[in-house]
């Protein structure tokens, strides 16, 4: 009960309830924690929704490189299948284009790591601080934009016998250095990489660019406060820094280099007499001019299982921490 109090006219405070009886609350039984997967049926809920990436996956990669294995122990030209055991590996040893091929797949290997890779870092630390360094990384970026068929067929018009880079040798008379760069081996292997080195490039300063801007201004000022400039701070505070990007600009050169088919495709078409294949492009033509099919798959197998060792250990080296190449 509330009132006034008649000689001030303010409310009186609510009167007490007895001591005997309080206010009874209605009591709220706690909710009990679901269990996990409990409200979504189970563990098993979610692998309907990743079937179609299990089925994307199953036919587009594990179906074809199974039955590449099946097929590397049959003779097939594509009309009539013979078993043969393992005489299309035994092929192998014995044939001088699968040892020119695998010899100018590691060229391709060397010539990537040390020219794209290396010149992308280059140019991304001589970039970095200039004024008009965007500007620049622009440029030297836009050759990664054009097509792999449109930079070969520059580089065709460039590198033929009567091309650009011949007639400019000439017109300042070194006339010595004109080489017959797409007819004879290894000038063509060495052009063919340049020409990619040309494309490739690009992504790696961007990617670099990309690491140089993540490393903190703190540990740059501290290293220049204890005196270190120029090539010390590139060697003990940039290079480490940048040590994460490497792995992946080098990891994606090593996998580009070793599947390296369009440029020398469209230049040489291999030739010639095959000198500049490498392991895609023979197994490409074996298996799809040739029609020796077995033997295609057996050189398939051979690049995939080099692809695989030399990714596996390269990162195993690089991310010894990680545990998954002990796994």
């Amino acid at each position: 009960m509330t009132g006034t109090v008649p000689s001030t006219g303010v409310p009186a405070p609510p009167a007490r309830e007895p001591r005997g009886r309080r206010r009874r609350v209605p009591l709220r039984t706690p909710h009990r924690a679901a269990r996990p997967g409990a409200r979504l049926g189970g563990p098993l809920t979610a692998l309907p929704w990743a079937l179609p990436a299990f089925a994307f996956v199953g036919v587009l990669l594990v179906y074809p490189f199974l039955r590449s294995v099946y097929g590397s122990f049959f003779e097939d030209n594509g009309f009539t299948s013979s078993y043969t055991g393992l005489d299309n590996y035994t092929r192998l040893a014995d044939d001088p284009i699968f040892g020119r091929s695998l010899l100018n797949t590691l060229m391709w290997v060397a010539g990537t790591l040390l020219l794209p890779v290396l010149a992308g870092l280059v140019i991304a630390l001589a970039t970095h601080r200039l004024r008009w360094g965007g500007v620049a990384q622009l440029v030297i970026v836009l050759p990664f934009a054009i097509s792999g068929t449109a930079t070969a067929a520059l580089w065709y018009f460039m590198l033929t016998s009567d091309g650009a880079v011949n007639q400019a040798l000439r017109a300042v008379g070194l006339d010595s250095w004109a080489q017959l760069w797409l007819l004879e081996w290894p000038q063509n292997t060495l052009a063919l990489i340049v020409a990619s080195t040309w494309q490739a490039t690009g992504l790696n300063v961007v990617l670099f660019a990309i690491g140089l801007r993540a490393i903190p201004r703190d540990t740059v000022e501290a290293a220049r406060l204890d005196g270190a400039n120029g090539w010390r701070m590139v060697r003990y505070i940039t290079l480490p820094q940048l040590r994460a990007v490497t792995v992946v600009v080098v990891g994606m050169a090593i996998v580009n280099s070793l599947k390296a088919f369009d440029m020398i495709w469209i230049l040489t078409q291999g030739g010639p007499s095959r000198s500049s294949e490498t392991l895609a492009l023979t197994m490409y033509r074996e298996t799809f001019r040739l029609f020796h099919v077995g033997y295609g798959s057996a050189i398939a197998l051979v690049l995939s299982v080099v692809v695989v060792a030399s990714s596996w250990l390269y990162l195993s080296r690089q991310m010894p921490d990680t545990g998954w190449a002990k796994a």
